[in-house]
């Protein structure tokens, strides 16, 4: 079991971001992705469909006799992680807002979180927010269409600056000095908001601390691999040759693709 994959679902390619900082801090372990780029965005469906559509990708996964699954999606950790850590025999990592750490950045103390509505409407958001937000002004805005804009490439378009324009230059001028990713997507638009705050902005980016807490599950239950060529496998419902552009972008080792329909 110690050098079977790992799992990594997200609703398009946007968990790209949380497998590239797996891959530093576990470099030895094969890796299958699921990407449900056509079903994507999950953010804006109803509870239950999101659900459905995750749950048959991550029975997908376990037939590849994935050892522990990454959901790197913050809206299906949001409505689904709770379930299918009660029905599923293997460990579930999912995506947790960063509002601790935040907290411990900002020095206006006025944080804001760009996310998507299923992400803010989630148990886990509201309790974090009442865990960790206590002393800070929190700001939230829903990224529309930005998943989307990721997904087709475009995320360094002139759309895709308007768009972040339009959602964070209202929340800098409350005084906003540190921002949240709160989807997997946004981290391929960190350069543009850089540039667009017309002054400097703390983001921050959950990838890297769900890399770590992958390391300590895997460690917690002697599951971490110990080959030396590890082996990655991607599988899109989306346009293989989208899905293609953005892997050869991402990744610096050889990996098989697939178009897969479900």
């Amino acid at each position: 079991m110690q050098n079977t994959p790992i799992g990594i679902f997200d609703s398009g390619v946007g968990g790209l971001s949380v497998l590239k900082e797996i891959r530093k801090s576990l470099p030895n372990e094969s890796i299958v992705y699921f990407a449900d780029s056509a079903n994507c965005p999950y953010g804006s469906k109803v509870e239950a469909q999101a659900q459905a559509l995750a749950r048959e990708k991550i029975e997908f996964l376990l037939e590849q006799g994935c050892k522990l699954i990454v959901i790197a999606c913050n809206t299906v950790t949001a409505v689904a992680i709770d379930e299918f850590r009660s029905v599923f025999g293997v460990p579930f990592i999912g995506m947790e807002p960063a509002l601790k750490p935040a907290t411990f950045q900002t020095k206006t103390g006025k944080i804001g979180v760009l996310a998507t509505e299923n992400t803010f409407n989630g148990r886990l958001f509201k309790q974090t927010l009442e865990k960790y937000a206590n002393g800070v002004e929190v700001f939230v805005q829903p990224g529309f269409g930005l998943v989307e804009l990721v997904e087709k490439g475009e995320h360094k378009s002139k759309k895709a600056r308007r768009l972040l324009e339009k959602y964070l230059l209202p929340m800098i001028e409350q005084g906003v000095d540190t921002l949240v990713l709160g989807c997997t997507h946004y981290p391929f638009l960190k350069e543009m908001i850089e540039k667009i705050a017309p002054q400097p902005i703390a983001v921050i980016d959950p990838s890297s601390a769900v890399a770590a807490q992958t390391k300590r599950i895997l460690c917690e239950f002697n599951l971490c691999s110990e080959q030396n060529n590890p082996t990655f496998s991607f599988y899109t419902t989306g346009e293989k040759i989208n899905a293609d552009r953005i892997l050869s972008q991402t990744m610096n080792h050889p990996y098989h693709l697939k178009q897969i329909k479900r």
